[in-house]
């Protein structure tokens, strides 16, 4: 059983990583930032209305995708959830040196419509591309 206060790692891909635009929720919650990683090559990624990111399982058709990975309380993990969109949830990621941890995933069902950016390896990645465009 976890108890409350708990750190765990948390694997971020999107707009609660490091000095984007809901980075301050993280810090609110009590998050230490630990290190950038990577997924395993199992991922897509979906840009959501070009406004936060959506990240997928798919064993056949992944990609590494850039993550943030932060240590958190389990009580700064509820917390950061409560503020999610609907549809994103909390899951277990895998990163490319095997290690399993607690991730932000997205729920298919808020996908469609949505832009496959996986090509792109990443959530900061797709918005450098916006800003050259």
């Amino acid at each position: 059983m976890l108890g409350i206060n708990e750190i765990m790692l948390l694997a971020v891909n999107g707009t609660l990583m490091s000095n984007l635009e809901l980075n301050r929720q993280m810090l609110e919650a009590g998050g230490v930032f630990v290190s950038e990683d990577t997924t395993a090559p199992l991922y897509r990624m979906w840009s959501i209305n070009d406004t936060y990111p959506g990240m997928t399982y798919s064993e056949t058709e992944g990609a590494c995708i850039a993550v943030e990975l932060w240590d958190l309380s389990a009580g700064g993990i509820l917390q950061l959830l409560s503020g999610e969109p609907e549809g994103l949830c909390l899951g277990k990621v895998n990163l490319a040196d095997g290690q399993v941890v607690l991730g932000i995933l997205a729920e298919a069902r808020i996908l469609k419509g949505c832009v496959d950016i996986t090509r792109f390896g990443g959530w900061r990645n797709y918005i450098r591309s916006k800003q050259e465009d």
